[in-house]
């Protein structure tokens, strides 16, 4: 049976590829320290004789003494919520988590793949984003805590791999969405959903006219397993290229929702990037990969994982354990 480490275990994405490796048949070890994962994520997992959970920091050294065939590091803040209030622990997982992995890596003959993110392309000047592209970012903005993080993550991976011969993948995240997914985290999906159910208007930053494009989780992982598995070692963009205005997406949540909320404008964040839309072409060629769910299937299977929350977790405001990090 092969094993896989995965970090950032009980977070919402991490979560599903737990769920994914273990159906697999892999031996699933999920690990995090519950910064902003949730333990309930992966619930339905403990107890299973392959799957084991450890509660870890990765900015610390990490030791496993059985063999390890995979690692999946997925341990980060992801939210512009959560990166805002631990910027340092941000920073951090970025630097020491993923140098702390790469080194266990090499040390297991493991081939270790990392999650980083369409942000590395800041505030694009191309359209759509291409993996060429080096990116449009502000290194000393508030979100460069995360973005920066990420860049810094790509490079080193590259490093390993190219000095130590490391087998090494890097997937290129855009918007993700599906159940699971925390509300009130500053993400645009989970925010419109916790609106529309607590009864309040929906909230645009800026006029609404940047854009994204919004993958579903079940394709998301679809693409990170085909990539965990091919021979390239180069980034890759997966994301859903199908591009909507933040404007025209709070009206479609409106609509799914049954709600009759307006929706009010604020100002723009800094350095909030105004279009985000992959190319998948590479994905397309290299891993025989696109999203097969579409935008109105997959959102209606998310607000029906949102209805189903307790009005505590509606009203939820910040994650219960930032307050023991803030000053790390």
């Amino acid at each position: 049976m092969k094993k896989i480490l995965i970090t950032g275990a009980a977070g919402f994405l991490g979560s599903h590829l737990c769920d994914r490796f273990v159906n697999e048949g892999y031996h699933v070890i999920g690990m995090d320290n519950l910064i902003t994962g949730d333990k309930k994520n992966i619930d339905h997992l403990i107890g299973l004789d392959n799957f084991e959970f450890i509660a870890h920091d990765v900015t610390n050294y990490i030791e496993y003494k059985g063999n390890l065939d995979y690692i999946l590091h997925f341990a980060s803040p992801a939210s512009p919520i959560d990166y805002l209030k631990i910027p340092i622990q941000t920073l951090k997982v970025g630097a020491l988590g993923t140098h702390n992995l790469l080194g266990l890596a090499k040390a297991k003959n493991a081939r270790m793949l990392i999650a980083s993110t369409s942000e590395v392309y800041g505030d694009p000047l191309v359209h759509p984003q291409k993996e060429a592209y080096y990116g449009n970012v502000n290194t000393i903005g508030p979100r460069g805590v995360y973005d920066e993080a990420k860049r810094f993550q790509e490079s080193i991976t590259m490093a390993y791999h190219r000095f130590h011969g490391l087998e090494t993948r890097i997937v290129r995240i855009f918007n993700t969405y599906g159940p699971r997914m925390r509300l009130n985290d500053g993400r645009v999906i989970p925010a419109f959903m916790g609106q529309a159910l607590r009864g309040e208007d929906l909230t645009v930053f800026g006029d609404g006219s940047q854009t994204r494009s919004f993958c579903y989780v079940d394709d998301q992982v679809e693409g990170i397993y085909r990539l965990l598995l091919s021979d390239y070692a180069e980034p890759i963009n997966i994301g859903n290229s199908h591009e909507i205005t933040i404007s025209e997406f709070a009206e479609e949540i409106i609509k799914l929702t049954g709600t009759n909320q307006k929706v009010i404008y604020k100002d723009l964040p800094v350095d909030d990037p105004m279009q985000r839309q992959p190319d998948i072409s590479l994905a397309k060629k290299v891993l025989d990969w696109e999203p097969k769910i579409g935008r109105e299937e997959g959102m209606k299977k998310t607000f029906e994982y949102f209805k189903g929350l307790s009005q505590e977790e509606l009203h939820k405001s910040e994650h219960k354990n930032f307050k023991s990090h803030i000053k790390k």
